[in-house]
Formats: structure tokens, C-alpha cells, sequence
């Protein structure tokens, strides 16, 4: 499995219910067990290196703005609920955070002040492997490689946020 074929996999688990994050995350976990093993695995890396692609201090800010608040988990759920809004919103959401403003779901959920987030994206593959094999996958056939996170306001600052983030900010009262 290449990162293209996971993303496939991604929006074809998206087309019952696409604003559902847990909805994507069990189908896409299913349509993952019924690959090769050797296809988990790689959706496993592929996976870790989306979370290290999306470490980035603009898209926290997004999810903070989002998210009335966010911790370090709770950055990693939000850019779990990310993976399962497909490729094209989480690419553009990655160069750009403010672009998430034009996603009918963050709409939504500013209108019901909910927040966005998705854990069980974070264990897929581990379910798919699980489901597939009967057998829990190791953990050294990943790995997890952060890069170092330039934080560039204060999230607080509803001036910087404003700035930074002005369709976001309009979106959530900022």
C-alpha cells in the first residue's frame, strides 16, 4: 500500500457518511482488514507519517480556534478527525488551516459548539490488524518521527488569531 492507495481506501470509506468520522474510521478499518497483512502494516507508517506531515503550529491553532482549546492529544485527535475529511480538505487544510472555515462540517460544528475530533482514527490500522490476523501488530514495525513545531502566536491572542486565521476566527466569534 502507497500513501495514494490509503487515501483511496479513506474516501472510499467516506462515501456512506462523510461528515461521520467514527462512521469512516470503522468501515475504512474494515476495508483495511480484508487487505494483505503487509498492507496494514503499511497503512500504519502511512498513517504516522500524515500525523508528522500535519505537526505544524498553524494547523494546532485551527484545531485550538476549533476546538475552544487544545491539548497535545487533543491535537492529535483533531488531525485524526483531519485523515477522515479525505485527502484534498486535509492537504489543504495542512498548507493552509483557514481553509477548514470552508468545510461544512467545522460549520456545523461551530453552529452546534461541538468539537472535532476523532481517537479511533489513530488505532486503524492496529484494528484492522487485529481484525484480520487475531493478533495485536508490533510496534516496531512503524515509526514515529515528529518534527520540531514552530508555535508562531500565542493562541489566546485573539488579535493574532484574527490575523492569522480570519475566516476561522470570523466562524467561532474569535
Amino acid at each position: 500500500m502507497d500513501e495514494q492507495q490509503f487515501w483511496d481506501l479513506i474516501e472510499e470509506a467516506r462515501r456512506p457518511a462523510p461528515e461521520d468520522a467514527e462512521a469512516v474510521v470503522e468501515r475504512a478499518t474494515a476495508l483495511l482488514a480484508a487487505r494483505p497483512r503487509r498492507d496494514i502494516i503499511a497503512a500504519q507508517q502511512i498513517l504516522w507519517d500524515l500525523m508528522a506531515d500535519s505537526y505544524r503550529g498553524g494547523l494546532w491553532g485551527a484545531a485550538y480556534v476549533i476546538n475552544g482549546g487544545c491539548s497535545d492529544d487533543g491535537f492529535d485527535y483533531f488531525r485524526g478527525w483531519l485523515i477522515t475529511c479525505g485527502q484534498q480538505a486535509f492537504e489543504q487544510a495542512v498548507a493552509a488551516p483557514d481553509t477548514l472555515a470552508g468545510l461544512r462540517s467545522v460549520r456545523e460544528a461551530a453552529e452546534r459548539d461541538e468539537d472535532l475530533e476523532c481517537e479511533s482514527t489513530l488505532g486503524l490500522a492496529w484494528d484492522a490488524h487485529l481484525a484480520a490476523t487475531g493478533e495485536q501488530m508490533s510496534g516496531d514495525c512503524y515509526s514515529i518521527r515528529y518534527p520540531e513545531i514552530v508555535f508562531e502566536w500565542d493562541f489566546a491572542d485573539d488579535d493574532a488569531t484574527v490575523r492569522r486565521l480570519p475566516r476561522l476566527a470570523a466562524l467561532y466569534g474569535a
